[in-house]
């Protein structure tokens, strides 16, 4: 009896050992969310987003991605991370340029919420938003990072932000 617990607590450590090696989470909040994820019970922080959509909808985004990272501290939520890229693509988006170092943080998140995602598809209900999809945002945040003739076309300034 001794023997078959220490067998399954032995099987139990090296199984978690393997999950962290292949997640490397980056704090001890993303490692327990982590696993709650991986059994079903991970929950975001209701009130933290709520204040993180009101704080984005004033076009507040630095203060809105804090209060998305309390609202999902393990970055385990798809729709919180398709939020947060949202915020860098409106926050690194100008008439004349775009800001390549947050459309760089904005594709990263973007990816996360592909991923986070079930059959990597992810399409959010917001009627406040012109992007729904996190392919479109994607393909937004990777357009603005390309740099090709169209940058330079006058017409540009004109064209509205997603």
């Amino acid at each position: 009896m001794v023997r078959a617990a220490g067998l399954v607590l032995t099987a139990a450590y090296a199984a978690v050992i393997v999950w962290a090696y292949a997640s490397q989470p980056q704090s001890g909040t993303e490692a327990i969310g982590g696993l709650a994820f991986s059994v079903g019970a991970y929950r975001i922080n209701e009130q933290a987003f709520q204040e993180a959509i009101q704080l984005f909808r004033q076009d507040r985004f630095a203060e809105a991605r804090a209060a998305f990272d309390r609202a999902d501290a393990a970055h385990r939520d798809a729709r919180t991370q398709f939020y947060i890229a949202y915020s860098f693509y409106r926050q690194g988006w100008h008439r004349l340029y775009s800001d390549d170092a947050l459309f760089k943080q904005g594709l990263e998140a973007v990816n996360r919420a592909i991923e986070l995602a079930p059959g990597h598809r992810l399409v959010v209900d917001d009627a406040s938003l012109t992007m729904h999809s996190a392919d479109e945002l994607r393909q937004e945040l990777e357009l603005g990072l390309r740099t090709d003739a169209s940058d330079f076309n006058p017409a540009g300034v004109f064209t509205p932000r997603k």
